[in-house]
């Protein structure tokens, strides 16, 4: 009984505890944690149902051609396994991927030392400030080889692995002055050059090891080549640095001739030999009507292997010197190649993405042409066969230009009716958008039915340099901005396409072209979504690191100038803030040395003064774009929040 009496006192609380219980509000929906180093200014949380949902996109990683063993006839790669790409050793094709650097940081390139192979080189930065440092891997760890404080290119080795050429700051911490060592004993480090300017750099060492074919980098049209004795330090230029020409690699054949890339005499980068002592450059090989991208020199000089550029997709092509002779490799899908280089038994190591492939490394037999697969990248168990090929949209411009770009379309099967669009602008803007694997995006056309377009307006690469240079300069910038508008009013015309749910993204100067449509085009567009974007072309241009300032003053103009001073500040987003109508996402890095981080706040104060919406992500660990992976993440998973809200809704 006083069990009873207990259990029926204990019960007589019950009652109104309960009542309160059920007039307590429903439990908070569960969200995805944020990265420590990241700040969301003005976004919802992340709800982790989103991010379960997307975890397969997530997942997918690609493999990059590295570099070549000559010893043990290894490949290195780089690859993430964790929060950052590091560099794996592969032994043999498909063989376990063996991880060789352990750091916080992102480390996508590293090169054995010729014939040896006794010491790697490396080069890593911190936070994306893209100051880098030049290391050795040395039983497991990094061993410091720079200065630790200025900005460092590791550029050519000598051919017998003594000596490695390097660029640094470390004089004043804006010229790009020239080095060599011995990377086995830093003490042995020398300058050999001081120059003035950010954009030198060692294209390869002659033979006999006396000097040294070196670039310096003015703009994409103009290139100029020198002659730098390594006993002496003298600087003797090639050619007549008056012409407006282009050089693209340089590379001494063992014979000691020098074969480069140069659009002298035509549109395009041709493959071709160089007069050191005259600067004359003979064309060499079939006529190619794009350009070439990049090419290899085999050890024993037999054959050239190089890659042309066909609006976008890559072709690999070996030339024979002595017959002219040329053999295309056609059993690659089409995609595009990076990462090219010879081992000196003569097989051919590159890396290739499509739309339906993640980038992976290859090697290519160069009496045969067969192609070996050495990495297959994981896709997050998503059957990446099934992603959507891109089409090839042509439209003429205001001027009658015409311009081109790639079009995604979801499948009309699962997704019915008209559907949303997304543009989404490279930067550079001395870049190209190009069909390769597209990872997280896929999701947008995959999952939610969002066509997605990658336009190559006036100013990209790949199409002559005669079309690469109708944006240089203040006065002719917005001519490619309305190329976005021609696209718009293109699409707007699709039947298949729904114009009134438009939206535009863009990272670096594809940042500036997003403000510059939201300001342009506020009717035509529902949201802008700007990554390390430029808001002020004369605060950008004060702001940069000052050993690329000259550089970008080529292609914005000079705030300097009072004339190009006055129209880069009309022609600049921040000015005409008044004209965004439609909400914003900012997306920033705190350490960014080409578009400091002020770019981004100064235009989130403007918009929210003037009662405009801006979201805003920061990372205070990044730099020139996110690079680690939980942070990439959370940006994505932020801007499905914010496309969903602003753009399907």
């Amino acid at each position: 009984m006083r069990h009873l009496a207990l259990l029926a006192a204990l019960a007589l609380p019950l009652a109104p505890a309960l009542a309160q219980e059920t007039a307590k509000p429903a439990p908070a929906a569960p969200v995805a944690p944020k990265p420590a180093a990241l700040t969301a200014d003005g976004l919802p949380d992340i709800p982790a149902e989103l991010a379960s949902a997307t975890r397969p996109y997530m997942e997918n990683r690609g493999a990059g051609f590295v570099g070549w063993n000559p010893v043990d006839k290894s490949m290195l790669i780089s690859t993430r396994f964790g929060n950052t790409s590091q560099i794996h050793r592969v032994a043999f094709p498909m063989a376990d991927r063996r991880q060789l650097t352990f750091e916080e940081e992102p480390i996508g390139g590293a090169s054995w030392s010729p014939k040896t192979a006794d010491i790697m080189l490396l080069q890593k930065d911190i936070g994306g400030n893209e100051f880098y440092q030049i290391y050795a891997m040395k039983d497991g760890r990094l061993e410091l080889l720079t200065d630790g404080k200025s900005r460092n290119g590791l550029n050519a080795w000598s051919k017998d692995g003594s000596l490695v050429a390097y660029t640094s700051t470390r004089r004043n911490g804006r010229d790009s002055d020239i080095y060599v060592m011995d990377p086995r004993d830093p003490k042995t480090t020398r300058m050999v050059a001081q120059v003035d300017g950010g954009g030198w750099g060692v294209s390869d060492i002659a033979p006999d090891k006396s000097w040294a074919l070196v670039g310096k980098y003015v703009s994409v049209q103009k290139v100029d080549l020198f002659r730098l004795d390594l006993k002496t330090g003298q600087m003797t230029p090639i050619g007549d640095h008056s012409k407006t020409i282009a050089h693209g690699g340089g590379a001494f054949a063992p014979d000691g001739t020098i074969w480069g890339t140069s659009d002298e005499g035509s549109d395009f980068q041709r493959l071709g030999t160089l007069d050191p002592a005259t600067g004359q450059f003979t064309p060499r090989g079939p006529a190619e009507k794009w350009d070439v991208d990049t090419f290899a020199i085999s050890e024993d000089g037999s054959f050239i292997a190089y890659v042309v550029n066909e609006a976008g997709m890559s072709k690999l092509r070996l030339f024979d010197p002595k017959t002219g002779a040329v053999r295309t490799v056609d059993s690659l899908p089409a995609g595009i190649i990076g990462g090219l280089e010879i081992a000196p038994w003569g097989e051919i190591g590159i890396s290739f993405t499509s739309a339906r492939s993640a980038a992976d490394a290859y090697s290519i037999d160069p009496k045969t042409l067969a192609v070996t697969r050495w990495t297959q990248s994981e896709t997050g168990g998503l059957d990446v066969t099934k992603n959507v090929e891109p089409e090839l949209v042509k439209v003429k411009s205001f001027d009658g230009l015409e311009v081109s770009g790639f079009l995604y379309r979801p499948d009309p099967a699962k997704f019915p009716g008209k559907r949303p669009l997304i543009m989404n602008v490279h930067g550079g803007p001395e870049g190209q958008s190009r069909p390769g694997f597209l990872g997280r995006n896929n999701y947008l056309i995959n999952e939610l039915g969002i066509a997605v377009f990658y336009p190559n307006v006036r100013g990209s690469t790949g199409y002559g340099k005669t079309f690469v240079s109708l944006d240089n300069g203040p006065f002719k910038r917005e001519d490619s901005v309305k190329d976005m508008g021609a696209f718009l009013d293109l699409f707007a015309k699709d039947k298949t396409l729904d114009a009134t749910r438009f939206g535009l993204t863009g990272g670096s100067y594809g940042g500036y072209m997003c403000y510059a449509a939201a300001t342009h085009y506020a009717d035509k567009l529902r949201a802008n979504l700007c990554v390390v974007a430029i808001s002020n072309f004369v605060t950008f241009l004060e702001n940069t690191q000052e050993y690329r300032r000259d550089l970008r003053r080529v292609e914005y103009g000079d705030e300097r100038v009072p004339e190009q001073r006055a129209k880069l500040i009309e022609i600049s987003p921040l000015t005409r803030v008044g004209d965004i109508k439609k909400p914003l996402f900012i997306v920033t890095g705190a350490n960014d040395p080409r578009v400091p981080a002020s770019e981004a706040d100064q235009i989130v104060a403007a918009v929210r003064g003037k009662g405009g919406t801006a979201w805003h992500l920061v990372g205070t660990n990044e730099g020139h774009g996110f690079a680690k992976k939980e942070n990439v993440d959370y940006q994505f998973w932020a801007s499905l929040l914010f496309w969903k809200q602003y753009l399907l809704n």
